[in-house]
Formats: C-alpha cells, sequence, structure tokens
C-alpha cells in the first residue's frame, strides 16, 4: 500500500456578505494572490468541494469559495453547512464576512442599474433588509468582517492583499490602528481604546506642526502621568486575547487606539503598544494610522 496523503494543511476561505460590498473584487484579488477560486457556490457543496483540494494535495493549497444569496434554495442554513465543514476537515477554514451601510449598497445597485436578488416586486431597502437578516448567523460566525463602506475596489483589493500575503503565518495578524474620534469609529475594530486621557500636544505650540512619529511628540505624550502604565497594562491585557485567538482559529484582529485627531498621541501609543507586542511569540504586528495627514 503506498501513501498518497499530503501533510500541508490546505487552507479553505468562504468569501460572503451583503449584495454589492465586493465579493467579487475579493475574488479576483485572491486569484492574484493564487487562490483557487469557485463563484457562487451552493452551501452543500463545501464539503465536495474541500474534498477535491485534499485528492490534488499540494497542486490547489488555496481554495477560496464565494457563498452568497444568489444562491436561491440553495443557500440553506450556511452557519450550519460552515460549522459541518470546520468539524469534517483538516483544512484550516474562515470566513471572510463583507459589509457596507445601507446607504452605500443603495449606490453601488443604483450605479450598475440591476435589482437586489432579494428583492422581488419590493424596494431595493426590503431586499438589503431580507439579505441582512438572512445573513445574520454567519456573520456571527465569520472570522473576518470588513466594512468596505470607505473603500473603492482599489482600497478593498489592497486590504485584501495585505491580510492574505503573508497567510501561512500561523499565529495572530495584528493591526494597531491609530484614529481620531472626531472623524468617526474604524468600523472593522475589535476592540477600541481612549487616550483623550492623555494631555494633548496640540495645546503646546512647539509641538503642533508634528506628529505622534516625531521623537519630541513621543516622548512628550509617553512622559505624561499614566501614560506608559496605559501602554504596559493594555499589552498584558492583550496577551491572553492573542492567546485565546490562536486556539479559536481566529487569525487576523484591529486594535484602535483613538485620541481627538488621530495625529499625536493615538499615533505615539500605537508606535510604542507594537514594539511591546513585536515581543509576544506567534503575533505579527503592522501599523495603520488612519487619521494621520488629515488635518
Amino acid at each position: 500500500m503506498t501513501e498518497t496523503t499530503s501533510q500541508q494543511q490546505h487552507d479553505v476561505l468562504i468569501v460572503t456578505g451583503m449584495s454589492g460590498a465586493g465579493r467579487s473584487t475579493v475574488g479576483k484579488a485572491l486569484e492574484d494572490l493564487g487562490w483557487y477560486v469557485v463563484d457562487n457556490l451552493p452551501t452543500q457543496m463545501l464539503g465536495p468541494l474541500t474534498d477535491l483540494a485534499d485528492r490534488a494535495g499540494e497542486s490547489i493549497p488555496k481554495i477560496a469559495t464565494v457563498v452568497d444569496v444568489r444562491g436561491g434554495r440553495f443557500f440553506t442554513d450556511p452557519e450550519h453547512a460552515v460549522q459541518q465543514l470546520r468539524e469534517s476537515t483538516s483544512a484550516r477554514v474562515r470566513v471572510l464576512f463583507l459589509e457596507a451601510t445601507d446607504q452605500v449598497l443603495v449606490r453601488r445597485f443604483e450605479q450598475v442599474r440591476r435589482p437586489h436578488p432579494l428583492q422581488g416586486e419590493d424596494t431595493l431597502l426590503d431586499g438589503i433588509a431580507r439579505e441582512r437578516t438572512r445573513l445574520l448567523g454567519l456573520r456571527e460566525a465569520s472570522d473576518m468582517i470588513v466594512d468596505t463602506s470607505d473603500l473603492n475596489i482599489h482600497q478593498l483589493a489592497n486590504a485584501v492583499t495585505e491580510k492574505f500575503a503573508e497567510d501561512r503565518f500561523v499565529g495572530v495578524q495584528v493591526t494597531l490602528m491609530s484614529f481620531g474620534f472626531k472623524y468617526g469609529l474604524p468600523a472593522d475594530a475589535d476592540m477600541v481604546a481612549d487616550v483623550r486621557f492623555i494631555p494633548n500636544p496640540y495645546w503646546v505650540p512647539e509641538l503642533r506642526p508634528h506628529t505622534g512619529l516625531d521623537k519630541p511628540v513621543s516622548d512628550y505624550v509617553l512622559e505624561q502621568p499614566g501614560a506608559r502604565p496605559f501602554v504596559d497594562r493594555y499589552a498584558s491585557v492583550l496577551e491572553p486575547v492573542f492567546e485565546g485567538y490562536q486556539r479559536e482559529n481566529k487569525r487576523h484582529a484591529t486594535i484602535a487606539i483613538g485620541c481627538t485627531g488621530g495625529k499625536h498621541r493615538s499615533v505615539a501609543i500605537v508606535a510604542e503598544l507594537a514594539s511591546l507586542l513585536r515581543g509576544m511569540p506567534n503575533v505579527a504586528v503592522r501599523v495603520k494610522n488612519r487619521d494621520l495627514g488629515r488635518e
């Protein structure tokens, strides 16, 4: 008897979410990264597709399938299908859920002049509301949620590349994001911390034109009462969180740190926190300063 089983773990990514939120764009970006992409797959075919990948061995190591309400009567109990797949295969199974606000979805549908798949004889908003309700369980079962309301197709493709270009990393890929509360909360943040308790360098004339990336501002922020203990203790709090993420096979986390404008305090704190998190095992960190340069 000869062995034909490959020891390599396959990746199965289920791309789903709201119609008009960018599933096709994500599929094309994944193809560019070398994924084998299947569009509009019935949920009943998730198991056979994964079996096919197992038999193909290393020739198909990464499969992405777009699963959504276009499947009609074949789109039944998708969260149960995902759970069954996770329990029945050795592949790493993840769900990427795309969403956007009603206003943005309406605008996108009007631009392409197509009806919503669940609209029927009713309004476009009725179809969107039905889809949100139908996808609620699948959204709860997802590993990654991306709000594409503020992203064009090129920005969304870049975001996919950032998330999956180093996808063989087995730990948690952490995005530390600074932001300004006056520009709104990040829609895709898993956790949000507020550092407006630190005195604002904006009110120091010689520091105002600089940012948290500059040493004078960073030194000022970290020397303020409570700043250093906050960074140290927040890093300690996040360590067991990331360990739990790994146990639950959650591979991406976005930690948002906010101040008023996203220019001074949050930028400096994110940079310092990143240096601490990079010392943790199985944690890869990238920094994104969302609102830097907006003022």
